[in-house]
């Protein structure tokens, strides 16, 4: 019986090490794109492809790296729509994040007739891709003069059902306890909103303010049926206009590329706990 137990570890550690080495080679793969990316961003645009064929350790490294890419890149219209992408993913979580946690909390909290069916057309806003509706949407904020604002960017990202979605179900796990205890107390529903309901759903609205930014981070259609100056322009639209130019400083465009993916890599990275925390949470009452 003994040689039996000692063979089932050996043969778990043994999956455990395959499963491991299974899971780094296919993260490898994911990564090797951006690391060539970033690698060619810290080149002179003339060398991106010059060490393609053949490949070489070059291909991959560089003993010269400098920051003329992202200093040209900053110093241009490039960075400057970067920058325009980063003030409306910002503004949209800040404003998004209240408006959706006041929708969440009337949603779980108030008893009201209808509330139901409210929440069933939330939960439809966000099955239905945005890209759907952008046209039409883009025609009626043309009428209002929305156009080429920071206004009409923003808009359309602040209201979003699945932000409401995790909040809402957050929400609904706070014990009712907590809300009697404070309504017998004398606090209206706006002090319980601030004081109960706020405090104890970190988790939930970092999880909500993460998909309130890369929903205005990686949009494309929208900004550009409404962003169509250089002053109101976003990075990806911006991005995606230099691919098109006759002379591409490939440089430059992975610079860019570069700063794009960061950002969001990055915010994720930071969140990433609280983000799934929020999620594994929409399932329980």
């Amino acid at each position: 019986m003994s040689v039996t137990v000692t063979r089932r570890p050996r043969r778990l550690r043994t999956r455990y090490l395959l499963l491991s080495l299974v899971g780094a080679l296919i993260g490898l793969a994911f990564l090797l794109p951006l690391w060539w990316t970033l690698v060619n961003s810290l080149r002179p645009g003339s060398d991106t492809f010059a060490f393609l064929n053949p490949l070489s350790w070059q291909t991959f490294f560089t003993l010269s790296p400098n920051l003329d890419n992202y200093v040209t890149l900053l110093s241009g219209d490039l960075g400057r729509a970067i920058g325009n992408s980063l003030f409306i993913s910002v503004v949209t979580v800040v404003a998004g994040l209240l408006i959706c946690a006041m929708a969440a909390f009337g949603l779980s909290a108030i008893p009201f007739r209808g509330r139901g069916a409210i929440f069933g057309i939330v939960i439809l806003s966000f099955l239905i891709p945005f890209d759907a509706i952008a046209i039409p949407l883009a025609d009626m904020f043309r009428d209002w003069n929305l156009q080429n604002t920071f206004i009409g960017l923003i808009l359309p990202g602040i209201g979003n059902g699945m932000a409401i979605f995790l909040i809402r179900t957050f929400f609904l796990a706070i014990p009712t306890e907590l809300v009697e205890a404070a309504r017998l107390d004398g606090l209206g529903w706006w002090g319980v909103f601030r004081r109960i309901y706020l405090p104890l759903s970190r988790p939930a609205l970092i999880g909500a303010g993460l998909t309130l930014f890369l929903f205005q981070w990686q949009a494309y259609m929208w900004p550009l049926l409404m962003g169509t100056d250089q002053n109101h322009i976003v990075g990806p639209v911006a991005l995606s206009n230099l691919q098109g130019q006759f002379n591409v400083d490939y440089g430059v465009m992975f610079a860019a590329s570069v700063i794009l993916t960061l950002i969001p890599l990055l915010i994720i990275m930071i969140c990433q706990r609280y983000f799934i925390q929020s999620v594994s949470t929409s399932g329980l009452k």
